[in-house]
């Protein structure tokens, strides 16, 4: 069984991470009552009796993940310590520092980067030499931070220096424009460079669009519809994904991106007719190298233990996953150009009902002309809890420079005054020239994206049939 190891950076990157590790305790913990996970759920499992009442019933043993968490503050990864996972996480799976990189990229990139890379690769190699079959490496952070922006781009270096035919899928979540961290733009930006140089795929996911579908969700529980509502201490409300304390603000966010990565690595976990492998999404959504970065959409949004409405019918999810509503940036695919795009079906779905609704959406989707098969299809026959199927689509879309557009605009605006730099070029190894490097990057970037998209208005739709006269 092909595995992979996730590497969690920065405090976003903890907070998700562990998020996705609960819900996927959850549903193998459903799926098999008795509770060994280790192939499907690609963890190491010891012969011991699991006191964590949040999986009451894994009663043979503790499943280990592989998985590495990284922040320089210890404050996410002790609420971690003390949570509902903390008999989960083995200690030297832990790397941690004290004061954290202060917002900024380069603390995190050049300062951490350099004093912490032999102990990163370090426990890298020892998470990679569990798996038998290593097939990729999923890194989660956010681009706004010093930690997650910095050493979480200079993680992906590393994997790229010691793993290099391995596959490396990034889930990166994308400040708004509304971020309380002044310098976020240039984080973002600096962090771009990286991601577009190093990494084979990019699952970008924007805070606005989350802040979106969480007040969407919210909004059905204040409405007085019948059967719209959200029920008490759900996981879309209070979820905190072995993190101990109160609520905070940003956990129906994060389960969200949980849920993301839990569609996504469904075929690895469990088994299906058409299962598909994670190093199959890079080779079948990225004709280029550069354009790997991949629009999500996931339906339902929510789980039925969380929101009581009813199950959406079959085809309707399928219109969903292409709505602007459910997508995970702020943009409407369906007025952008197709690259390619990924069905990841989840529950008792047959090919027949795969086929059927792509060809009713064909019309719609507009698809360069040298890929205009350009699907890539998996089934996996197990549904997520409380569903009888779900939907994740993946999309290369051109629809995603939008996101990046704005992103350069904030970049502009502070570097044009020079604000806030000095901070920067303080720190050793960072120089002024990585700035308009990162701002040439991400403007090449957008080019190409929109050399693309002018192909769309010179397609030749196909001729119509002639009509034979009888």
């Amino acid at each position: 069984m092909t595995q992979s190891v996730v590497v969690q950076v920065g405090q976003c990157g903890n907070q998700v991470g562990c998020r996705f590790w609960d819900l996927a305790l959850r549903e193998h913990s459903h799926v098999n009552k008795t509770g060994i996970y280790d192939e499907a759920l690609s963890m190491r499992v010891f012969g011991r009796l699991c006191a964590c009442a949040l999986y009451s019933l894994l009663t043979d043993a503790i499943a280990s993940p592989q998985a590495v968490l990284v922040d320089m503050e210890e404050g996410v990864v002790n609420e971690i310590l003390q949570g509902p996972l903390r008999e989960v996480f083995d200690s030297t799976q832990l790397i941690t520092d004290v004061s954290g990189s202060g917002n900024n990229w380069a603390v995190g990139h050049w300062t951490y980067g350099s004093a912490y890379k032999e102990v990163i690769v370090d426990q890298l190699r020892k998470t990679a030499e569990h798996c038998d079959c290593l097939q990729s490496f999923f890194l989660i952070h956010s681009m706004g931070g010093g930690t997650g922006s910095g050493l979480g781009t200079c993680v992906l270096k590393l994997l790229e220096e010691e793993f290099p035919e391995v596959c490396r899928i990034v889930a990166s979540v994308y400040p708004s424009a509304e971020d309380d961290v002044v310098t976020s733009p240039y984080n973002s930006v600096l962090a771009m460079r990286e991601l577009t140089e190093h990494a084979d795929c990019v699952l970008p996911v924007e805070n606005q669009s989350l802040v979106d579908i969480v007040n969407k969700i919210k909004h059905m529980s204040y409405s007085g519809n019948p059967g719209s509502m959200i029920k008490k201490d759900t996981a879309i409300i209070s979820g905190r994904g072995g993190v101990s304390g109160a609520q905070k603000p940003f956990d129906a966010m994060n389960n969200i991106i949980a849920n993301l990565l839990l569609n996504i690595t469904s075929s690895a976990r469990f088994e299906g007719s058409l299962n598909m492998d994670l190093n199959e999404i890079a080779m079948n959504l990225v004709p280029f190298p550069r354009l790997h970065y991949l629009v999500s959409s996931l339906t339902p949004l929510y789980t039925l233990s969380d929101v009581s409405i009813p199950t959406r019918r079959l085809d309707q999810m399928f219109t969903d996953a292409f709505s602007k509503d459910h997508q995970l940036i702020r943009a409407d695919p369906k007025h952008s150009l197709y690259l390619a795009c990924a069905l990841m079906v989840r529950g008792n779905v047959q090919v027949s009902d795969l086929r059927r609704n792509i060809e009713r959406l064909r019309p719609t989707l507009p698809f360069v002309s040298w890929n205009q098969e350009g699907w890539k299809t998996g089934l996996c026959g197990v549904p997520p809890v409380g569903h009888s199927h779900s939907l994740l689509a993946l999309a290369n879309n051109t629809c995603v420079k939008s996101t990046f557009m704005e992103l350069r605009d904030r970049f502009a605006k502070l570097y044009r005054k020079k604000a806030h730099l000095h901070h920067y070029l303080l720190v050793d190894g960072m120089e002024q020239g990585c700035f308009t490097e990162a701002s040439t990057s991400l403007s090449s970037l957008i080019e190409e994206y929109t050399q693309l998209d002018a192909t769309k208005t010179r397609m030749i739709p196909d001729p119509t049939r002639l009509n034979i006269a009888t």
